[in-house]
């Protein structure tokens, strides 16, 4: 099987809808020329320039007239360069994008995908590092994708240009040049399906997008030093997200950590394990550990940096902690 990256996946997810469904366009900031800051727009430049469209720096603008272009009969694509910038258009995007189908009483639909860049860079600091996902997964009305890998990547973005209702994709910056396999056919993903990138007997570890990643070394290190069989289950999609299969493994495991990038306080892991405590109590053989970064803004400084975000380390701290055991 070949192997892309996860912006070429992307790209050629939107590609391949486009070419099935002429209402689908994309527009923001900086997309033409370049194909997007993460090139995620790259292989639509020959082909498909006239569908590519750049705009001013103009947030409420951009997600305000995607409601329009989506109420008129067509399909927008609405990067949103870096998710720190959402705030600055979320009325467009809180009260009208994502309550127009419920408020018509189901009369209108709104079949427009939000996507784009989240998470730490490189001591990108505060207003262009931050995980906000659990924002969206709070407030209904939206579905919310994260994925990790880019088979992942192309399927989940080939099923939000399918939906009639909004989604917002989560992609982190991190990922962009990662390679992974993606097989040449079509396919799809659903949503609300989770992937168990790696099974165990041991310990469940909850992940989405670059945390999958840290979850995954930890499970390799502690297998040979620790012995432990750790089972990494990755959401895919916070809305909705794949609780049976969730529930089923901490059955199986007895416990369990969540990990994600986003603040500790009050981030998607809380509702998991609200969920797990609810439905899997009496399977549990220790405390739910949860893994997040500390509640400070995201520092310029690498070094702090470093200390304020998690990463497999805090996985592993987490682990041993739930085990009694000191590293």
């Amino acid at each position: 099987m070949r192997e892309i990256t996860f912006s070429e996946a992307i790209c050629e997810a939107i590609k391949e809808e486009m070419e099935k469904d002429p209402t689908i366009f994309t527009y923001g900031e900086d997309l033409s020329k370049q194909g997007g800051i993460f090139g995620t727009y790259k292989c639509l430049l020959d082909e498909y320039q006239d569908k590519i469209i750049d705009t001013p720096i103009s947030e409420e603008v951009i997600y305000g007239s995607a409601v329009g272009a989506a109420l008129a009969g067509m399909h927008p694509i609405v990067e949103f360069h870096f998710a720190d910038f959402l705030f600055t258009g979320m009325d467009a995007v809180v009260n009208q994008i994502m309550k127009i189908r419920y408020m018509s009483g189901g009369q209108k639909s709104l079949p427009i995908v939000l996507r784009g860049p989240d998470g730490i860079a490189r001591s990108a600091a505060a207003q262009h590092s931050q995980s906000i996902e659990t924002i969206f997964m709070h407030i209904p009305g939206i579905k919310v994708v994260i994925p990790s890998t880019p088979y992942d990547a192309k399927g989940l973005t080939k099923e939000a240009l399918k939906s009639k209702d909004p989604v917002i994709i989560f992609e982190h910056k991190r990922l962009y040049s990662m390679k992974g396999e993606v097989p040449e056919e079509e396919y799809y993903i659903p949503f609300g399906e989770a992937d168990i990138k790696r099974e165990g007997k041991d310990l469940t570890i909850v992940a989405t997008s670059r945390m999958v990643h840290e979850a995954l070394k930890v499970a390799e290190e502690l297998s040979k030093s620790d012995r432990l069989g750790i089972e990494v289950i990755d959401l895919r999609t916070l809305v909705p997200w794949d609780k049976e299969k969730v529930v089923e493994s901490v059955k199986k495991t007895n416990r369990v950590i969540i990990a994600h990038e986003t603040w500790r306080r009050a981030g998607w892991g809380a509702e998991v394990a609200a969920t797990i405590q609810e439905e899997a109590f009496d399977y549990l053989d220790a405390p739910i550990g949860r893994v997040g970064a500390r509640n400070v803004p995201h520092p310029f400084s690498p070094p702090l940096e470093e200390f304020v975000v998690p990463d497999k380390e805090d996985i592993k701290e987490a682990i041993y902690k739930l085990f009694g055991k000191r590293e």
